[in-house]
């Protein structure tokens, strides 16, 4: 069986930056699978080098600059968001990511890799989503648990 981890980062004193640890607490409350951890590590990508070496799997959520409407959500793997980091959907932590991926592969460790971004709205001192967020955050829980689904049938 695969190992899947689920990480939420962002900060939650940001306002729409913190949505991928939002999104991590409500996947925690909705129940995840056997095999499946949800995680929150914040703004240090650097802790995604032991969640790369921990998982097959690895679901990042996070909150990403991609020129849509707040709220726009994103489905990229991660050699699609590599080959886009000149381009238009960069993750505001996405280079220390990007050296994360980089330390681990290093290490021997190299999971799939699926990132689900949100377009932020506020990116301000604030701890509540902007309401275009918020309202996008069921759907967000919803296509994490069916990336789930789709890697465990894999």
């Amino acid at each position: 069986m695969n190992r899947v981890l689920v990480v939420g980062i962002g900060n939650l004193l940001l306002k729409d930056e913190g949505v991928g640890v939002h999104a991590v607490q409500e996947l925690r409350e909705s129940g995840l699978p056997p095999g499946v951890e949800a995680v929150d590590i914040g703004t240090n990508s650097y802790d995604l080098v032991d969640c790369l070496c921990e998982s097959d799997k690895l679901i990042v959520i996070d909150a990403m600059e991609g020129g849509g409407e707040p709220g726009t959500i994103y489905r990229v793997s991660f050699e699609n968001l590599e080959l886009k980091r000149k381009g238009e959907l960069l993750s505001s932590h996405q280079l220390q990511f990007h050296e994360a991926v980089e330390m681990a592969k290093m290490m021997g460790c190299c999971p799939e890799i699926t990132v689900i971004g949100i377009e932020p709205k506020t990116i301000d001192w604030g701890t509540d989503l902007s309401p275009e967020v918020q309202r996008r955050l069921p759907r967000v829980v919803e296509l994490v648990l069916q990336e789930i689904e789709r890697l465990f049938s894999d």
